[in-house]
């Protein structure tokens, strides 16, 4: 294992920020983002042990494609406390992926990753359309061990948003053609580590859900201006510049975005003020969300950021898809909606964001 540098001096959107580089002893990274320096040796850490083989296989009638990675299978699923992969070094304890003492924000390289920043030599299969090239990596909020992106607190979401911003910089310098930040909530979703974390993908090409809304503005859709003439009634809150809200024809109940009021491609384009109101509303939805039952909502949050060879007319939010539709029932995705991609929504948007709203 071995430190490449001595924390660097980054400027955030916000406020000043640190990052540490550690390379752990299987070649991983480990990036520590902080608004104070971080210091002190790595402990005993995880290794990477896990085979990798990952490629691509394109579908000919949907015109998708589709990541194939059996290594993923034995991925760490639901340890106890004690074995928390993503728990600081402790002596004596079990290791773990991030082998400080303590931290603020991290982003490593997962070891179960789809994605391969390096195929090497391997064959691949003669139904591979290719390596499934890029990045995965972990994004732990905390090195508390339990938390939610309501409870780790503004400090921490800015200190998020800005980390975020670096990875985006970092992994389109890389190549990456699109770039997803991400968050799985809940077993029912499967989620199969409870500390409090995210994810990042970087591809190689871009989705085809990303391609059609990039398509979308290129031709002159305006998601702003159509906001507008809502006239409010989908609004579920608004922060200064940004605001939250269950778009007419979202897809899950309760489905809610954040977006910036003016042309924004992604957060690297917030000024300061808007970096801190995203934070704000970052904290707010999942705390209106689980108010909603009077229980934890379980969800898939992501970062829609305009791919990387996209024009300017992109709009950058970030969307929340809870998947209960009522206390104690989950929203399935049945066979209309797994074969057509056509949604039956039980809950109307209006209503949805009525009920948020006085939340």
């Amino acid at each position: 294992m071995s430190d490449d540098s001595c924390p660097v001096k980054l400027q955030g959107r916000s406020r000043p920020l640190f990052r540490r580089q550690h390379t752990k002893a299987d070649g991983r990274s480990v990036s520590l983002y902080g608004f104070k320096p971080h210091m002190g040796q790595a402990g005993v850490e995880l290794v990477r042990t896990a085979g990798h083989h990952s490629e691509l296989r394109r579908d000919p009638l949907r015109g998708t494609w589709a990541i194939y990675s059996p290594h993923r299978q034995t991925r760490t699923f639901l340890p106890s406390a004690a074995a928390d992969p993503l728990a600081p070094f402790r002596d004596g304890a079990a290791p773990t992926e991030i082998a400080f003492a303590d931290f603020e924000l991290a982003v490593f390289d997962n070891q179960f990753s789809s994605l391969q920043p390096d195929t090497g030599p391997t064959a691949h299969s003669q139904w591979a359309s290719g390596p499934a090239t890029g990045h995965c990596e972990v994004v732990v909020y905390s090195s508390q061990p339990e938390g939610s992106l309501y409870s780790v607190g503004q400090d921490r979401r800015i200190l998020l948003l800005e980390a975020l911003i670096d990875r985006y910089e970092t992994l389109f310098q890389k190549g990456a053609a699109y770039v997803l930040p991400f968050e799985n909530r809940g077993e029912q979703v499967g989620v199969t580590l409870a500390h409090p974390h995210g994810q990042i993908y970087a591809f190689p090409f871009v989705p085809a859900p990303q391609a059609a809304a990039a398509k979308a503005f290129e031709d002159g859709y305006d998601l702003v201006s159509d906001h507008a003439t809502w006239d409010g009634h989908f609004n579920v809150a608004t922060d200064g510049g940004l605001t939250a809200f269950c778009p007419p024809f979202g897809r899950f109940p309760y489905e809610t975005w954040i977006m910036p009021k003016r042309p924004c491609r992604g957060p690297w384009d917030l000024n300061a003020s808007e970096i801190e109101e995203l934070a704000r509303l970052l904290g707010d939805i999942p705390r209106r969300l689980d108010a909603l039952f009077g229980a934890p909502m379980p969800y898939m949050m992501s970062f829609q950021a305009s791919p990387r060879e996209a024009g300017p007319d992109f709009q950058f939010t970030v969307q929340f898809y809870p998947i209960m539709r009522d206390a104690g029932r989950l929203k399935y995705l049945a066979g209309v909606e797994q074969f057509t991609s056509v949604f039956t929504v039980d809950i109307v948007p209006e209503t949805a964001a009525e009920r948020l709203r006085g939340l």
